[in-house]
């Protein structure tokens, strides 16, 4: 087991074992979510632990933690893994970024003491003092001109809107509608958009018309007071970041003859005619 000193009182070292978490042990509002103590992770010989510096409460947690979204289609599946009465993994939380106290035998592709920030969708845990994560696993060195908090909230979004972005081909020159742009995912989409020389439009509320025009975005709707699919613009790429505010159907119209609909948050309906 890896031991730690907590404290030193004179000649007494008092070890420490446990560390600080936010739990919960059933499905509901926020206030399901209690900080208790719990045991400290032990790195296999293929893992890393990581003293956790920063993460980033996510739509996922969120959705997890009160089982509140189900993407349409999937049914009774997501209660079936994440626990049918009550959740199975108790520590929320994928993305973080954090310092490494120490690594397992195994290990050649990090050091105590790298800085580093990454994700794992399906271990979670980063709402606590430490978690362990595999070498292979998406982690990587933290760039020195980030702040733990900033390159916590890189992962989910930034990779999200990476992926759907490179599945669309986007180019330089096309159309790209971006909705939900003023979240976790539309930020980023926003920025990548314009590195890949695409012309943005960000659909957003009124309050963040001003936050999506400084990603980038040429120009921005207000879905309170216009809506999209009636303007008669059309668009190469439609990427939907919102759920269920939105679908292909609705979306069509606006799409060039060659143009993509990628939901982000889409169901098997979604995915069959997003192919």
């Amino acid at each position: 087991m890896q031991w730690t000193i907590s404290k030193i009182i004179g000649s007494r070292q008092i070890w420490k074992t446990s560390m600080k978490a936010v739990v919960y042990t059933r499905y509901g509002a926020p206030d399901v979510l209690q900080l208790k103590e719990v045991e400290k992770p032990v790195p296999k010989d293929n893992e890393v632990l990581i003293r956790v510096y920063a993460t980033s409460v996510t739509t996922g947690d969120c959705n997890v933690r009160g089982f509140t979204f189900v993407p349409p289609g999937f049914g009774p599946l997501p209660r079936l893994m994440l626990g049918i009465r009550k959740p199975k993994r108790t520590i929320l939380g994928v993305e973080l970024a954090g310092e490494i106290e120490a690594v397992g035998k195994d290990v050649t592709l990090f050091k105590k003491g790298d800085q580093v920030f990454g994700i794992d969708s399906d271990r979670w845990g980063a709402y606590a003092e430490y978690t362990c994560r595999t070498e292979a696993g998406a982690l990587a060195i933290k760039p020195a001109n980030m702040t733990y908090d900033e390159a916590s909230a890189v992962p989910f979004g930034a990779g999200t809107a990476l992926s759907f972005l490179r599945l669309a081909h986007i180019q330089n020159g096309q159309k790209a509608l971006i909705i939900g742009a003023s979240g976790g995912v539309g930020t980023y989409a926003i920025q990548l958009a314009k590195y890949y020389g695409a012309e943005v439009t960000g659909v957003c509320s009124t309050k963040n018309l001003e936050l999506v025009k400084s990603l980038g975005a040429d120009q921005v709707i207000d879905y309170t007071q216009e809506d999209f699919a009636r303007n008669g613009e059309t668009y190469d790429i439609i990427l939907d970041t919102v759920a269920g505010k939105s679908s292909f159907s609705r979306c069509k119209g606006s799409l060039t003859p060659e143009g993509l609909y990628l939901a982000v948050a889409g169901g098997p309906k979604d995915a069959v005619k997003m192919l």
